[in-house]
């Protein structure tokens, strides 16, 4: 079949490559002039499929609320907040039930593993060569935190998931660098679960794509899409029509505007994440792998010469705008547990990304309803730890085959149950 694609972030051209590979003659339509410019382009970088659950989980809003009023807050709210933003913290409220809360898990984090899989796959079958590491430590500052954490760990186990209880001498010795100066409880370390720079891997394996024949259009943004016999795309600007057997919709938040007009609503928002990244001083001094301060829900990646400090969920507020509050806290972390890491002086980027997020967590894979038109949206703060497998998932389905894992639940239905 002759496919496109709408969106290069690692979403789409996982998606690209996948179907590229079964054969079919692929072209992805991108609005910016590179891949991987958006949500894909400084994240953190961690694959961890334990901890890969939903937002919307009990317990939720009244974090929310009492994080509103905290200065170095995890999750943030934004004024002003539109309509259907709105209405997206509305369907999350009525998502946070329990029962919910463990059916979407149950979905999410069998694809995490099945796509921790697939990237594994994908890098030793293609030689891909890209800044990543082994391990990820979840570091507790107190007590409390300890105690706060443990539900979690249930899952784990219930997951299957290999993880070690740390004391703060032992997490020492996993991660040799935390300051001398910090006095905390202990850790979590999971030797299994990784981290890997997200767009490093989007450009290696779109070169990879094209070497399949997959064409690439960058400054090209799509502005319509019309259903038919052959699905045509409307380009911004010219006008111009292209037709297709078949479309895959993997724009990010932009998908909602795209798929309205065909019926199809998607309950989408931006909820917008934060990364410092700058040159490691001293290697002495950075992380081995990837923490997680727990507290804070603040990550510290090592990516090759480079160390990425990333977290924060803001929902609302002028999307162009970087909260100062939001970056200052990654700062405070950084300096809490590596103070010596980084060149902080100058050549610190500075990234904020919109995650688009569904209400209820899992993301969208399948059929839309529109003939012609399939979905590959929705994977909110995920999208590195779900790509690969998504992808398969989706080129599976497109051929007609059974997927490999169950698909029950990452279909567009579950949004009219």
């Amino acid at each position: 079949m002759n496919i496109a694609i709408v969106g290069a972030g690692i979403v789409g051209i996982t998606t690209a490559y996948a179907l590229a590979a079964e054969g079919h003659q692929v072209t992805v339509f991108e609005r910016h002039s590179t891949a991987a410019a958006e949500t894909s382009f400084a994240n953190a970088g961690v694959v961890a499929p334990g901890y890969v659950t939903p937002w919307a989980a009990p317990g939720m809003p009244g974090k929310v609320a009492r994080y509103l009023l905290r200065r170095h807050a995890p999750i943030k709210i934004g004024l002003p907040l539109r309509p259907h933003e709105l209405a997206w913290m509305w369907r999350w409220l009525k998502a946070c039930k329990l029962e919910v809360y463990l059916a979407n898990r149950a979905r999410m984090q069998r694809l995490a593993f099945y796509s921790r899989d697939q990237l594994h796959k994908l890098t030793h079958e293609l030689g891909l060569a890209y800044d990543r590491s082994d391990g990820y430590t979840v570091l507790l500052r107190s007590d409390q935190d300890a105690a706060l954490v443990e539900p979690g760990l249930q899952v784990l186990r219930d997951a299957g998931v290999r993880f070690e209880r740390l004391d703060a001498q032992a997490t020492r010795r996993v991660e040799p660098a935390l300051s001398p100066d910090m006095h905390f409880h202990g850790a979590i370390h999971l030797p299994d679960d990784e981290v890997g720079n997200c767009r490093q891997f989007s450009m290696l394996l779109k070169s990879e794509a094209q070497r399949l024949g997959v064409v690439f259009l960058f400054n090209t943004a799509v502005d319509a899409i019309q259903p038919g016999p052959l699905v045509q795309l409307r380009l911004a600007g010219s006008g111009e029509m292209h037709a297709f057997d078949a479309l895959v919709c993997c724009a990010g938040v932009a998908s909602s505007r795209l798929l309205r007009p065909l019926g199809v609503a998607l309950p989408m928002a931006a909820v917008h994440g934060y990364s410092i990244t700058a040159a490691i001083r001293e290697p002495l001094n950075a992380p081995r792998s990837a923490v997680m301060d727990e507290r804070y829900k603040v990550a510290i990646s090592h990516l090759g010469q480079r160390v990425r400090v990333a977290g924060s969920a803001e929902l609302g507020g002028p999307p162009g705008r970087q909260r100062e509050a939001s970056i200052q806290t990654l700062y405070k972390v950084l300096h809490d547990w590596f103070p010596g890491a980084a060149q902080l002086a100058s050549g610190v980027q500075a990234w904020k990304g919109a995650r688009p997020m569904l209400p209820d967590g899992p993301p969208l894979l399948g059929a839309s309803g529109v003939p012609g038109v399939w979905l590959n949206v929705g994977h909110g703060s995920s999208g590195w730890a779900l790509s690969c497998g998504s992808a398969r998932v989706l080129a599976d389905q497109i051929a007609g085959r059974t997927p490999d894992i169950d698909s029950e639940g990452l279909g567009i239905a579950r949004l009219r149950s």
